[in-house]
């Protein structure tokens, strides 16, 4: 039994003000447990509300998040790179770090750590406009893994990348979150991308149209890495898509 890291219990979020208030999320009810966790659905479904609201950077309407443990904490991965352009990579890293109290050389120290774990340390000195896309989503990537979150959060981040590059930053992940380099627990990928999913995934929470429910929850439990071509990998596409569709 997979130890919980934090419950959703009856979600529900409302966007709009007098008169045009449209519900998002309907009663959501979810643990997320110390695994790799997608959240599938059509778009507008709320999946990004839904991730906002487990940071805190939303609230619901009403429901409660409850978390196993008292400051728990929370790194969260943007669809589009949020870097400082007037600092460098280095200082884009460290800079959360120093918000919450490490002094410079601890904050640097750590900052090299995971700028070497996503295969970027000797850009540090670089700005952002001097990197190509998928080298600032791995900087976005390092800034989230170096407050050593307990959970990771990661909003489409490979959905504006090229193919080629899209698919080294998944493979990048996983080997992160398998090789337990990190103290991440958990982590949760909101996509609307089906292959993606079961690629990554543990489990998939696959939610209905606006207003969102809970539609269905799948567990894959293929070995990793995956094989697109595999009987069993297109029989779970095939499973999946009977609910999103």
């Amino acid at each position: 039994m997979k130890n919980v890291v934090v419950s959703l219990r009856d979600i529900e979020k409302y966007y709009g003000g007098k008169g045009k208030k449209v519900k998002v999320l309907d009663k959501i009810s979810l643990d997320v447990c110390e695994d790799f966790t997608t959240i599938l659905g059509p778009s507008g479904s709320g999946k990004t509300t839904l991730l906002k609201i487990i940071a805190g950077v939303e609230k619901p309407d009403s429901g409660s998040v409850i978390f196993n443990k008292p400051n728990l904490r929370i790194g969260f991965v943007f669809q589009f790179p949020t870097l400082l352009p007037w600092q460098t990579v280095l200082e884009n890293v460290t800079l959360p770090l120093r918000a919450n109290g490490l002094s410079k050389e601890e904050a640097e120290e750590r900052a090299r750590k995971y700028l070497g774990l996503v295969g970027l340390l000797e850009f540090e000195k670089f700005y952002p406009h001097e990197l190509s896309g998928g080298m600032r989503q791995r900087v976005n990537i390092a800034r989230a893994l170096a407050i050593e979150p307990d959970i990771l959060l990661l909003d489409e981040p490979f959905s504006h990348l090229d193919p080629l590059t899209a698919e080294s930053l998944r493979s990048e992940i996983l080997d992160i979150w398998i090789s337990g380099s990190t103290p991440v627990r958990s982590i949760i990928l909101v996509t609307h991308n089906v292959d993606e999913a079961i690629l990554m995934s543990d489990r998939i929470v696959i939610l209905s149209p606006r207003p969102a429910k809970v539609k269905k929850i799948i567990e894959i439990s293929l070995p990793r890495p995956r094989d697109r071509r595999s009987k069993e990998f297109q029989s779970l596409e095939d499973l999946v898509y009977e609910y999103v569709s």
